[in-house]
């Protein structure tokens, strides 16, 4: 058990919650990040399906890797990737149809999903099933992370809304100057809260800053 949670197992999990986050520090998966973080709730489905996809896809390739031969990987990565996006689609549509007709095309693009690909090459095909399943879920959730906290501050200060649930929409809080800003709802203010993130991990960690010439 404690091979199981040893120190390098927790690094692989929490690292891509914090100091290499898929999307504020490697910069993969910006273009999702735009597009369903109008609202929060499809931001959770997107972030928690990615999650899923990416934690098995993971665990497959890496029981599969020393019998994938090397010129083939990527359409086997890429056939593995397409089953379980199947399998979360259709679930989606079972279960949540609302929320997957807000995903749209969304959902079936994660087969290309950079983060998903980069994993399964750089990880999965070198490492054991465990150690690829916790990369695949700590990077999964860093990319969640990011996408609710985006959707947070867009559907709360775009529509007044969290979840769906009235927040802000009342006369004594409209009495007071407020007004729901509908620049929060187009694609351009996801990439700048996305910055403001960005800066604020690098600010705090000196680390992830370049050092200028």
């Amino acid at each position: 058990m404690g091979q199981l949670f040893s120190k390098k197992n927790k690094e692989v999990f929490s690292a891509p919650l914090g100091i290499d986050n898929p999307v504020t520090v490697q910069v993969l998966g910006i273009c999702s990040a735009l597009a369903v973080t109008a609202k929060l709730e499809p931001a959770i489905v997107m972030g928690l399906s990615v999650t899923v996809i990416t934690a098995f896809s993971n665990v497959v390739i890496s029981l599969l890797r020393k019998t994938i031969p090397n010129r083939i990987r990527i359409i086997v990565q890429l056939v593995v990737v397409a089953a379980l996006v199947t399998i979360v689609s259709e679930i989606l549509k079972a279960f949540a149809y609302d929320v997957s007709v807000q995903l749209s095309v969304y959902v079936g693009l994660i087969i290309t999903n950079c983060i998903l690909m980069g994993r399964l090459e750089a990880f999965a095909m070198q490492n054991g099933p465990w150690e690829s399943f916790l990369d695949g879920v700590g990077n999964g959730l860093g990319y969640a992370k990011i996408l609710v906290i985006v959707a947070f501050f867009r559907e709360l200060l775009g529509s007044g809304t969290l979840l769906g649930f009235n927040i802000l929409n009342y006369e004594p809080i409209q009495n007071i100057g407020y007004v729901n800003n509908g620049l929060m709802l187009m694609p351009p203010m996801a990439l700048i809260i996305v910055a403001c993130i960005i800066w604020y991990q690098r600010a705090r960690h000196k680390e992830l800053q370049e050092e200028s010439n």
